[in-house]
């Protein structure tokens, strides 16, 4: 070959696999450029920590989820093998919608509105989701149709499909989505600094986006992938969340409105920089600071060293 992108000859480092790794940073990366945004939009900092805490393992198990109930045949045989997580296998859907659950739920107990918060949150996602791509390059996985371009992807024997053993190079589909990804981060970006938009309309536009994005990528893989009607179910889930936006648009419109309310707290509130949880949520809910702060210390006497 005159040119092309080798593969890595391993897929860990000590005992920690390269895969869950390239995975951690995306996230991390993510929740950093969310915590600088979220403050820039007048937010208190650590409100992201608070609701990654969620997000995260929730959505991550949502990832999991969509990739063994589209993709079951191949834990038919050896269901315990779902739990290896670390061999690849993640379903963006799955997470999309499992994080998003979650996260309305949890920052509306926040007091924070969940439209900003996703308009400030979400662009950091396809970062995320770039940066992990890569993990797919370790493990050798989630390559296309055979090329000879020179950005071919080298894949040792072990790890070409059925058919191809003879076959040296291929697109490199996971680098096309990552690039992507990274290219809808920018955008997003741009759209939600203009504030021209309707509160949460970065959602619809990231749907859109990944959905077009891997809709072309999954054309090109030639991984084994479960069928609807002869068509990939990715093929089918894709299109679907293209049409889901495109819908989502021309009902609740693009362009901000005069009574679009863009603070990033519920009914207007604004809290001193320094205000802990309890403290926000006794302010707007007197009830809830009860269950943030649990065991207030009534006794100022006791200190560190009380029982």
């Amino acid at each position: 070959m005159i040119a092309a992108i080798p593969s890595p000859g391993f897929n860990s480092i000590g005992p920690f696999r390269l895969y869950g790794l390239m995975i951690a940073l995306g996230v991390l990366i993510g929740i950093e450029i969310a915590t600088r945004r979220w403050r820039a939009r007048g937010g208190d900092p650590e409100d992201i920590g608070a609701i990654a805490i969620w997000v995260v393992p929730v959505g991550l198990i949502g990832t999991r989820l969509y990739h063994v109930a589209t993709d079951w045949k191949t834990y038919r045989d050896a269901p315990l093998d779902a739990l290896k997580i670390w061999d690849g296998g993640l379903g963006i859907p799955g997470g999309i919608l499992a994080g998003l659950l979650v996260g309305v739920w949890v920052v509306r107990r926040m007091g924070i509105r969940p439209s900003v918060a996703i308009d400030v949150i979400l662009p950091t996602l396809p970062l995320a989701q770039a940066i992990g791509r890569f993990g797919n390059w370790f493990n050798q996985e989630l390559f296309g149709r055979p090329t000879d371009l020179p950005w071919g992807l080298q894949i040792d024997p072990e790890h070409r499909p059925i058919g191809y053993e003879q076959t040296e190079t291929f697109h490199p589909t996971f680098l096309y989505e990552g690039l992507w990804n990274v290219g809808l981060f920018f955008l997003l970006l741009r759209l939600d600094r203009t504030r021209k938009l309707r509160p949460g309309s970065v959602l619809p536009l990231y749907v859109l986006g990944y959905g077009i994005g891997r809709f072309w990528v999954e054309l090109m893989r030639i991984d084994p992938a479960s069928l609807v009607l002869g068509v990939r179910i990715n093929l089918w889930v894709s299109g679907l969340m293209v049409l889901g936006s495109v819908v989502v648009f021309a009902v609740r419109g693009v362009r901000r409105r005069p009574d679009d309310e863009d603070g990033p707290y519920l009914d207007g509130h604004i809290f001193e920089p320094h205000a802990t949880h309890a403290e926000r949520a006794q302010s707007l809910h007197p009830d809830a600071a009860a269950e943030l702060d649990p065991d207030p210390d009534p006794d100022p006497e006791r200190g560190a060293t009380g029982s």
